[in-house]
C-alpha cells in the first residue's frame, strides 16, 4: 500500500461511521475532471467499470516512475465519485508494482464494507482489481 493510501486508511479507520461516509462525500468534490483526451474513450465506453452500476471510467497513465489515475464518475454517485478520488489521490505517483499489490480488502480497511450496500460494495471492489490489473500492465 503506499504511503499516501496508508494515511487515508488511518484517516477512514479513526473515524466513526457516519464520519467516514463525510469523509467520502467530500473526497467526491475534489475528483477533478476527466482530462479532454479522454473524452472519446470514454464516449465509446473504453476502460468502463462493468461491475459498478453507476458509469465509471478508470485510466491509468504511467508519468515518470509512477502512475496517475484520471477518472469519470458522475457527480449524481457521490459514495463511488467519492471512492474513485480517494484513489487517485492514494495511488498518485505511485511505482506500477504498489499499484498492483493494492489490497483487495481495501473496503474493509477504510470501514466503508458495512457503510455501504452490498450493490456498491462489489463496484468499488471491481474497481480496486481494474486498478490492480491496469497497473500490472504498466509494470
Amino acid at each position: 500500500m503506499t504511503d499516501a493510501l496508508a494515511r487515508i486508511v488511518r484517516r477512514f479507520q479513526a473515524a466513526d461511521k457516519q464520519t467516514r461516509l463525510e469523509l467520502l462525500l467530500d473526497y467526491s468534490k475534489k475528483l477533478p475532471d476527466l482530462p479532454a483526451e479522454y473524452h472519446a474513450a470514454r464516449d465509446a465506453g473504453l476502460n468502463r467499470v462493468p461491475e459498478c452500476q453507476s458509469p465509471v471510467f478508470l485510466y491509468l497513465r504511467k508519468e515518470g516512475d509512477g502512475v496517475v489515475l484520471h477518472a469519470d464518475a458522475p457527480k449524481e454517485a457521490p459514495t463511488v465519485r467519492g471512492f474513485v478520488s480517494l484513489l487517485a489521490k492514494g495511488i498518485d505517483h505511485a511505482a506500477p508494482a504498489e499499484v498492483a499489490a493494492l489490497p483487495g480488502d481495501l473496503l474493509d480497511q477504510l470501514g466503508l464494507g458495512e457503510a455501504l450496500g452490498m450493490t456498491r460494495t462489489h463496484g468499488l471492489t471491481a474497481m480496486v482489481g481494474r486498478l490492480k490489473r491496469m497497473a500490472g500492465e504498466l509494470g
